[in-house]
């Protein structure tokens, strides 16, 4: 059986979205799309176990200052790296209401990646569609909110459902503890006071999905509104669902 968690002892959240039921009962390509948290910490015996992935693109979705301030994937010959930033609030500035569910807050943060961070999603879902991009990983600093908004675009498009998407969302609540404690040691101001920031509650992916939904129509009449045309969603299914 193909296994969704790969073991890098330099990354916390690497992980294939491979194997879940899409369209027309097709599945998801395992090794072809992977998610993850930030790649500058990459080396040694981590590099080999990379390097067996044959990963051809990354597409890094943070904004410059996170990539100036920590660095970016090694660079090796073969790959294209692409950082598709996805423009958002500055979480720091949007405290959350007393009485307001955090699965209601995060919702709300994904809904502004949809609007402020349109050029991003477009790009990062443009790439995504390409075959020869493939295998790519995607991530962002945690691997959990940006990177979890478009692997969650990208598998709605393929057909998984929302139960599916909700829970390889919810996947990453477990890698965070090991993530909180490397950052605790390392870089304790990203942190400090923001552990309601490394949840991964179900029913946040949820309540996104529905949102979207609504303003929207639906998940593929958002990304047409994006300029992810038709045929880009044709050339993502033929290449990432068997």
């Amino acid at each position: 059986m193909t296994s969704r968690s790969l073991a890098f002892t330099t990354n916390y959240n690497f992980r294939d979205v491979g194997g879940y039921a899409g369209l027309d009962g097709r599945t998801v390509r395992w090794r072809r799309l992977f998610r993850s948290d930030s790649l500058h910490r990459l080396k040694g015996d981590d590099l080999v176990t990379w390097d067996a992935l044959g990963i051809r693109s990354v597409i890094d979705l943070r904004r410059a200052h996170e990539v100036e301030e920590i660095g970016r994937v090694p660079e090796s010959e073969g790959l294209d790296y692409h950082n598709l930033v996805i423009e958002h609030v500055d979480w720091a500035t949007v405290p959350e209401p007393a009485g307001t569910p955090h699965e209601r807050w995060l919702a709300d943060r994904y809904l502004n990646f949809a609007e402020d961070g349109r050029d991003g999603l477009a790009a990062a879902l443009s790439l995504i569609a390409s075959p020869e991009a493939a295998p790519m990983v995607v991530h962002c600093m945690a691997g959990k909110d940006r990177t979890g908004v478009v692997c969650a675009l990208t598998l709605e498009l393929l057909g998984v459902s929302d139960t599916d998407i909700a829970e390889d969302y919810a996947l990453t609540e477990a890698s965070m503890a090991s993530l909180t404690e490397y950052l605790t040691r390392t870089r304790p101001h990203v942190i400090n006071d923001k552990y309601h920031m490394f949840n991964c509650p179900r029913d946040a992916m949820l309540l996104f999905l529905d949102d979207l939904r609504a303003r929207h129509g639906s998940v593929e009449a958002y990304v047409k509104e994006l300029g992810v045309t038709g045929e880009q969603v044709a050339a993502m299914r033929d290449h990432l669902l068997e």
